[in-house]
């Protein structure tokens, strides 16, 4: 899709209700949803963390949504596919200049080149014990992507027309924090297997983005 005509209609998600936890069931594993229905996420004092969902245009004029392939270490989120994005840290003033921080360390994309169109539905990442605030934002005018090689393995640019075919919506056998090999509702994106809270914050995206396009 063209990205001046992507960005006219994309201005009108302002003024949408969020979907919220109904469309992040869509991209959840069934023991996860049970999970969070017996425990309260407030008693665990979770950590908090911020994340953007940069759309941009490439070369071509035509939309992308980035994503990043996180580097291989010693934690539940090793090698996974995720947004930019990361904790707080104690000079953040709030969770959306936590999303423009990471994602400038992460990436390169300054600040202020980043117009923000939407505050999403917070999710809570039982492994970690983050709960991720979710922001979409606008690249219209992107640079070259400059990579935090200490945590970004990789960028997965993906086209829009293929994060919103529905083809590209699969279940995948999987290995969770709540069962070994459990089918698990997934994206596959450009080779990629696209599970878990990013997922299912892009649920949402995709809803918010059916609306108007």
């Amino acid at each position: 899709m063209d990205f001046k005509e992507f960005y006219q209609q994309a201005l009108k998600i302002k003024d949408l209700p969020l979907p919220g936890t109904d469309s992040h069931h869509k991209m959840s594993p069934l023991m996860r949803i049970q999970w969070l229905k017996s425990n309260e996420i407030k008693k665990n004092n979770p950590k908090k963390a911020g994340v953007m969902a940069l759309f941009y245009p490439d070369v071509d004029h035509v939309t992308k949504l980035l994503l990043i392939l996180r580097k291989t270490y010693p934690g539940v989120h090793s090698n996974q596919i995720g947004f930019p994005g990361g904790k707080v840290e104690e000079q953040d003033n709030d969770l959306l200049e936590t999303a423009l921080r990471e994602t400038h360390e992460e990436v390169g994309v300054n600040p202020e080149s980043v117009e923000v169109l939407k505050e999403l539905s917070e999710v809570y990442i039982p492994p970690s014990n983050f709960l991720v605030q979710p922001f979409i934002g606008i690249y219209a005018n992107p640079r070259h992507f400059v990579i935090q090689e200490s945590e970004v393995e990789a960028l997965v640019e993906v086209y829009l027309h293929d994060f919103l075919d529905n083809s590209n919506h699969i279940e995948e056998n999987l290995s969770t924090s709540y069962a070994k090999n459990i089918n698990v509702p997934a994206y596959r994106l450009n080779g990629y297997t696209v599970w878990g809270a990013t997922a299912m914050m892009m649920s949402e995206i995709k809803e918010l983005l059916e609306q108007v396009l």
